[in-house]
């Protein structure tokens, strides 16, 4: 156990309540610790930063800077890259670098784009390779493909040398997200990184749970093998992260112990939790480095973990982001300690000896001259203080005080520099507030970034993309891979120019185990409502090719989607279908035309007018349904299977804005969405369904209106409690929402739901936004 030197606590319980927590700390140079590996995060585990490329200057770099600039933001330490393998890890799929066996394309994705910004931010970051899943070709000749296979080994050394072409140094590589381990697989991934000149490559087991640890334990070769044991979610799955224990037996390794995935916190109210983790990893489980999932929320909101990360970015076409207080959080550590400091265990405990009063670590650099003390209040009730004493070598110097107050949605509370205290006869005190992050450092040169984002807006139609103009990467601007790659390629078919290609010719060894795993991608604004989607397609060998509209809600791990389609097949077959939430399809309309074969190019629409919806070859209505399911969402486009089919010309024309006006009525009995007075800045609220002018609202194109004003999230903001208002219209994403089929009503800014706290029923009661649960509390039946 890490233990500080504690101050004499009363015995009594009245005394217990009247009298501060009090901690003593001794900060001394020549005490033990260990070797601190750094802070980080993960890009990957499936296309949570696949936006953030499309975004326009200044505001990408911005966006970059928050992340890895130095004194800055996050000032990450760590970037973990998934290492693409044509498949869904979670809310998207990363292209692999060899679709096909032995065709290398070093350039395929995002990934080695935002390696090189981090890099040019940080020369001294660290970058972490690992798969989630790999293209098909892989292991084929076992029984259904094999990850643990040679094939794979020398797969992850050609994505190696793709590193190395870009000049990108690869600290640490793993091998299987979350899927156990083979202890000789490893053994022969150690070979290869020796064999092909990588030996400065450390191998990093399993990430997965700490039974890895008891096989290494067991097995000399395998230990050898594996430099760094890394676990994932050692203080819990979406948790508190309030207790981060290791085991015995890791401990026993002698190998440095990492929380290689940690996090999936949402971006503000997720802080507090990781502020205690960042702690508690090294105070219960002896680890030195903490790796958050994920980066950045640069993903759309009808994604299911659309607001985890440091940042959320899912407006490119505006430039609209926001800067979490997960970033603040994290750089109370990434500010003021680097990897190689070291901890000083005897300085690191939890004050007052009790979890709930908050924790501490201190660490000191490479020369025993600076220090740095990250102390969490998150649980704490009440002001508590704590005595520093310097000794051993370390600067008894001025010490910098910064805070974070968690509990305040100002972001001008966040990452302060509050005060600096110089001992007396090398000691000092600080009072310590409830609900904080702070940290004490003799160190200089911390910042806190001042680039603002412009407001968000809606994504105006019409839209076309010919797919001629050359995107950042191989993916066309705002088209995120939900499976397969869709890749920009000369046209086939006798067409001049460029055209998109599904390039995944067969099915890949998989991580997630949706039942429906066709690939298609996405793209747009979920506030679309009347609309068509039209794209030419050339079949390059037998198969089906699929538009999509009103794509609104994705299951978790992409195991569902509400969604039309519009499916059209080599042989003339076509149909329009409804998706769900669990991949369950049902045909409204279908029907045979002309079989247009393979090698040709065709054009195929699919018209969206409030509940008709029209299907289209090559000009000519081929039939229509009528259905309600959705009625907003975005669009896309897809194949039948794992086929290689090419689009081109891919147009959204809009239709004409529907427009209803009446009441918006509670899932709770009797209670209706009230707009008062209809004055701006007026809260909106619940009342008792009368039927009066207050009740009326006007439904159009994703936008509430009562009396001349808009249904507005005020200021724009994105967290958990954040009321609503009538407000001027103006277009911003936060008075744009989008009806889900479970009744819930999501704001496309933020990817929360309109919300009545706490199920009341009491009239006046102000409405909120709030994680979408689909409680009675958050449904709503519109006009």
């Amino acid at each position: 156990m890490l233990l500080g030197a504690l101050g004499s606590l009363a015995t009594t319980p009245d005394a217990r309540a009247a009298t501060p927590v009090q901690t003593a700390v001794t900060l001394d140079g020549t005490k033990p610790g260990l070797t601190f590996d750094g802070v980080g995060a993960i890009s990957g585990g499936g296309g949570n930063s696949r936006l953030l490329v499309d975004y326009p200057e200044p505001q990408r770099s911005q966006l970059l800077d928050y992340l890895f600039k130095p004194g800055y933001g996050a000032s990450l330490q760590v970037l973990k890259l998934e290492i693409g393998g044509d498949t869904n890890s979670t809310d998207g799929a990363e292209p692999s670098i060899e679709h096909t066996r032995g065709t290398v394309d070093c350039h395929q994705g995002y990934e080695w784009w935002l390696a090189e910004q981090a890099m040019a931010r940080n020369p001294e970051i660290k970058f972490y390779g690992l798969s989630w899943g790999a293209p098909g070709w892989i292991g084929n000749t076992g029984s259904g493909g094999n990850f643990w296979s040679q094939d794979t080994v020398d797969y992850l050394m050609s994505w190696m040398g793709c590193a190395a072409q870009h000049h990108l140094n690869v600290s640490y590589l793993g091998g299987w997200n979350e899927r156990g381990f083979n202890a000789g697989w490893y053994e022969n991934l150690k070979s290869a990184l020796l064999s092909h000149g990588y030996g400065s490559t450390k191998v990093v087991a399993a990430d997965d749970t700490w039974a890895v640890a008891d096989a290494m334990a067991t097995d000399p070769a395998f230990r050898n093998a594996v430099d760094v044991v890394g676990v994932h979610y050692p203080c819990g799955y979406l948790g508190n992260f309030t207790n981060c224990p290791s085991t015995p037996t890791a401990q026993g390794l002698g190998k440095p112990l990492w929380a290689s995935e940690n996090g999936s916190e949402d971006a503000n109210d997720g802080a507090g939790a990781v502020a205690r983790g960042i702690n508690r990893d090294y105070l219960d489980g002896r680890m030195t480095s903490f790796i958050n999932w994920p980066v950045i929320a640069a993903l759309y909101p009808n994604l299911y973990f659309s607001t985890d990360g440091m940042s959320i970015a899912n407006q490119p076409w505006s430039g609209a982001y926001t800067i979490g207080k997960t970033t603040w959080v994290t750089a109370h550590t990434t500010q003021f300690a680097k990897p190689g400091w070291r901890y000083i265990d005897a300085a690191s405990g939890y004050l007052g000896g009790a979890r709930t009063n908050g924790s501490y670590v201190t660490l000191k650099s490479a020369n025993t001259t600076d220090y740095s003390t990250v102390v969490e209040t998150v649980d704490a009730t009440a002001a508590q203080t704590a005595s520093f004493t310097v000794t051993g070598g370390l600067s008894t110097g001025a010490a910098h005080v910064w805070s974070t107050d968690l509990g305040s949605t100002d972001p001008s509370q966040w990452f302060v520099h509050t005060q600096d205290v110089t001992p007396k006869n090398g000691t000092y005190t600080l009072t310590l507030q409830p609900g904080r992050v702070y940290t004490v450092t003799t160190t200089t040169g911390q910042g806190k970034g001042t680039a603002t984002p412009p407001p968000a807006a809606p994504m105006a139609l019409p839209y076309a993309d010919d797919f001629e103009t050359p995107a950042t990467t191989t993916s066309p601007t705002y088209f995120t891979d939900m499976n397969g790659a869709f890749q920009t390629v000369p046209c086939g078919g006798g067409r001049t120019g460029t055209c998109l290609r599904q390039m995944a010719p067969t099915s890949p060894i998989r991580w997630t185990d949706e039942k429906h795993d066709a690939p298609y991608t996405i793209m747009g604004d979920g506030s679309w409502s009347n609309y068509t989607v039209s794209a030419d397609t050339l079949f390059e060998q037998s198969g089906g090719v699929e538009l999509l509209g009103r794509v609104n809600q994705q299951g978790r791990n992409n195991n569902g989607l509400n969604a039309y389609h519009l499916r059209f097949s080599d042989t003339g077959a076509w149909s329009i279908d409804k998706s769900d939430t669990a991949w369950n399809f049902t045909t409204l309309a279908s029907g045979t035309t002309t079989a247009p074969g393979t090698g040709h190019w065709h054009t195929v629409a699919l018209s969206m007018q409030n509940t008709t919806l029209t299907a289209s070859i090559d000009g000519v209505a081929v039939g229509s349904a009528t259905d309600a399911s959705f009625t907003n969402g975005q669009a896309g486009l897809g194949v039948a299977g794992y086929q290689t089919h090419q689009f081109d010309n891919f147009k959204l024309t809009p239709g004409t804005p529907a427009t209803h006006t009446g009441p918006i009525a509670s899932a709770l009995p009797g209670k209706c969405v009230d707009g008062n007075s209809g004055a701006g800045g007026t809260a909106v609220q619940l009342w008792d369904c009368n039927g009066g002018g207050a009740q009326v609202w006007t439904w159009s194109n994703g936008t509430l209106t009562h009396n001349g004003k808009c249904l507005d999230v005020t200021g724009a903001a994105t967290a958990n409690g954040t009321p609503v208002e009538l407000w001027d219209c103006n277009a911003g994403a936060n008075q744009q929402w989008t009806p889900q089929p479970d009744g819930t009503l999501k704001s496309t800014q933020s990817g929360r739901c309109l919300d009545d706290p706490g199920f009341a029923t009491t009239n006046g009661t102000r409405l909120a936004i709030w994680d979408c649960n689909a409680g009675a509390n958050q449904r709503w039946t519109l006009p």
